[in-house]
Order: structure tokens, then sequence, then C-alpha cells
């Protein structure tokens, strides 16, 4: 039956095929695809190094030194009651623990906490708080005043978006380094990756190269005499040349997508063999990197029929959107500013795809950040045995909220939504510039 839709589906296949033969035996496509996969490679090879390289315990609460040289660690004296400052204060009959002990002795604990208001967190791994059978009263064990001894307070703010950490004495003070370092720059080399890398980076480095030319090209070369001359309107070429573009740059984007899953899934901190956890923010990743280079290859397309050296457009949109993809980083979702481009949409689908894989995410920065709360070093330590976390810094400054006031998948749709209808006005832009064209410009 030779329906509308039939001649319809034989004019798509025609063009977007012949786009996609053009692409294969062009020697620059494979070179901008090569680049794009060799830089994602490279910077993988870091991660895989990072994952690999040991990250040294600190004594983040000093409880490892022995202060009055009686031969007994801090932490050993105060959860036997005896005075750490005092030489002839020491457990009697006990038999002094080694320092290595007392050191990442005290591991963050939390539940999968809301943050809908107060949530109570933490526990006294090492019970240098509990402190049993000594005579130390409730009070004593409940400096955050919430009427239960020994644990850790968080007070989330929905209003200023503001994490505060409230701990009675003693109570996770002492995290494990490495665990919540590997764990810290695990998640802000994805997002790094993600957000920098594939959603920006390759997002417009993809079209500036296979997409400005789309029309422009045809036009110069006259090829675009063939393809008028067929019953099908200019508007319906463009739309064709598109899908044959993405018939390139889509699989490409998900083998990357794919492929990095799987360097981060497998070397990755994990109790398995592969943290399946991670797979929501790649999918998010993808899909952002997809709907980012769907409008950026309709616009710079739109910027190559409007002018010959549309490229040069281009190339000055990207400088926009490259400091859009920083304000995005720098002050969060917030700023109105990024309603008016095409990246802050597009890492806002990561930011709420982050929150989505990582309910946890806003505590985990904020722990990192106070360091089990000895940020006031004592005399004669180490310097580097105080303050904030390794890896708590550079998650910090990757991960931001997407702050559109709704719920994550809520944001994950709106934001998906905004930028195909993005890439809708820009393809009509675009085939009504094409429209008025004369193909001998």
């Amino acid at each position: 039956m030779n329906s509308v839709w039939s001649k319809l589906d034989r004019k798509a296949t025609a063009i977007a095929e012949f786009t996609i033969r053009q692409y294969r035996t062009r020697i620059s496509t494979w070179v901008v695809l090569g680049v794009g996969l060799g830089s994602m490679l490279l910077v993988a090879l870091f991660y895989a190094d990072a994952m690999n390289t040991k990250i040294e315990a600190r004594d983040n609460d000093q409880d490892s030194y022995d202060w009055d040289q009686d031969g007994y660690p801090t932490g050993q004296e105060i959860l036997h009651g005896t005075d750490p400052y005092d030489s002839a204060s020491y457990p009697v009959g006990v038999d002094p623990d080694p320092r290595e002990k007392w050191i990442d002795e005290d591991d963050f604990n939390w539940d999968d906490a809301s943050f809908a208001s107060i949530s109570k967190v933490g526990y006294d791994d090492d019970g240098d708080c509990r402190r049993e059978g000594q005579l130390v009263s409730d009070s004593q064990k409940d400096y955050n005043g919430d009427s239960i001894p020994c644990n850790i307070v968080l007070i989330y703010s929905n209003y200023s978006d503001y994490l505060i950490i409230s701990s009675d004495g003693n109570v996770d003070e002492d995290p494990d380094d490495e665990k919540y370092g590997k764990e810290a720059l695990h998640r802000a080399f994805i997002l790094g990756v993600g957000k920098m890398g594939i959603v920006y980076l390759l997002g417009i480095f993809l079209p500036l190269f296979l997409a400005t030319g789309l029309i422009r090209d045809e036009m110069t070369n006259g090829t675009m005499h063939f393809m008028i001359a067929k019953p099908i309107t200019r508007g319906e070429i463009l739309f064709y040349r598109m899908l044959g573009y993405l018939g390139i740059v889509w699989p490409f984007l998900i083998a990357l997508c794919l492929l990095m899953s799987l360097v981060t899934g497998f070397l990755g901190p994990s109790e398995s063999f592969f943290r399946f956890s991670d797979l929501g923010i790649w999918f998010t990743i993808c899909i952002a990197a997809m709907l980012v280079t769907l409008v950026y290859g309709a616009l710079f397309s739109t910027f190559g029929i409007l002018w010959k050296q549309g490229v040069v457009l281009a190339i000055i949109f990207a400088a926009w959107e490259l400091g859009m993809a920083f304000v995005s980083i720098l002050a969060g979702g917030d700023s109105a500013i990024l309603k008016f481009s095409v990246i802050g949409w597009g890492l806002m689908i990561v930011d709420a795809g982050a929150a989505l894989t990582w309910p946890d995410l806003a505590m985990f920065i904020e722990m990192g950040e106070w360091g089990g709360g000895n940020n006031n070093c004592q005399w004669g330590t180490d310097g580097d045995d105080c303050g904030s976390l390794i890896g708590s810094g550079p998650l910090r400054f990757f991960s931001s909220g997407h702050g559109l006031g709704v719920s994550d998948w809520m944001a994950v749709l709106i934001a998906s939504l905004v930028l195909m209808i993005q890439a809708a006005a820009a393809w009509f832009i675009g085939q009504s510039l094409f429209k008025g064209k004369e193909m001998d410009d």
C-alpha cells in the first residue's frame, strides 16, 4: 500500500541513510569520535590509578596519641575513665592498646534519612562516649541536647538547603579515611566526567564538527540540488538530515556511557564485584548528553544555514554555554540565568539523577566536610589529621541541586521536556531560513 506514511518512511530512510553514509566515509568523523573516545579513556586511566592508590589513615580525633607518656593511648584512657593527660592515671590491670587500634576506629554510621526535618544518625562504635559501667551522666553524653545520648543530629533546612551537624562527644569522630575517600572520589569522578566531560564537552564538541555543515556543506557543494529536486520539502530535508546526524552521535554516546559505567562499576569501591547502584546516574548522564546534542545539532545546523561561516556563531555560542556550565557548578541549579541556556537544563538532569542514585549525597558531603568534628588541631599533632576528609572537596564542587523546586523525578522530566522544546524551536527556525535560501550562495 503506497500510503502517505510509507512515502514518508522511504524519504526519511533514504536521506538519513545518505547522511550516515556521508559521515562514515569522512575521515573527519572518525577523528572527532576518536578524540572524544580517547579523551574519556585517558581520564578513566586517572580514575583507575586513584582507585588503586591507598589513602593513608589519619587519626582525625587524635585519640591514638599518648599525651601523658604512660603507654596508654588517649582513646583507651577515655574508654576506661582515666585521665589521658596525667601519667599517674591509667587503666590498672589492662594491657596498653597499640596506637593503630585507635585510628579509624569510629566510622560514620547513618540511615537513609529523608531530610524532611531532623534525622538522628551516628553510632558510638568504639564506646568512648557510652563508657558503660562508669559514673558518667546522660547529660554528659548528650552535648547536642536531643535527649538521646551518644548520637548525631542532622538538621536539614529545605528553605536554606543547608545541613547542620550536631554531635554528642566522641561519636563518629574518627571515620575510615580510605573508605570515605574512595567513595567520595568515585562519586566526584562520575559527576565531573559526566557533567563537564560527556554532557558539556562532547555534547557541544560533536555537534560543532558534525552538525554545523549539515545543510551548509550540501548547499556549498551543489549536492543539495539533487535533494530539493525530489518531492520533499526543505523542512523535511533538514529533519531527516538531523536523523542521520543522530544516527551517528547517539549510538556513540550510548556506547561511551556504557563503557564508562563498566569502568567505574568494576573499579569503584564496592562490597560486591560490580556497583549496580550507579547505573542510574550513568543513565541520566546519557539521556542528558543525547538531548543536549540534539539541541546543539539543530541549533548549529541553523547557524550554518544562516551564514556560510556558521561555525563562528557556533563557537561563540559554545563559549556562552561554557560559562553557563561553570555557573551551574559554582552557583548550583538555583541561578536563574541557567534557564536561558541549553547546558543548564542538561546538567539539571544529571543533578537530579545524582540525587535519585545517591539519596545520602548531601549528608555524605557534609559529613566529609565536618571530618568527624575535629576542626581544631591540638598542639603537637600533624595538621593533616584535622579538618575535612579527602574527597569531600571535589565531590562538593561537582555536585549541586537541580534548583527546580520539584521532586527529582519531576526535575528530570521537566528538564528533558524543555530541551526537546528547544530542539524543536531551533529546527523550526532553521527550516524557515532554509526555505528562503538560494542554492547558489
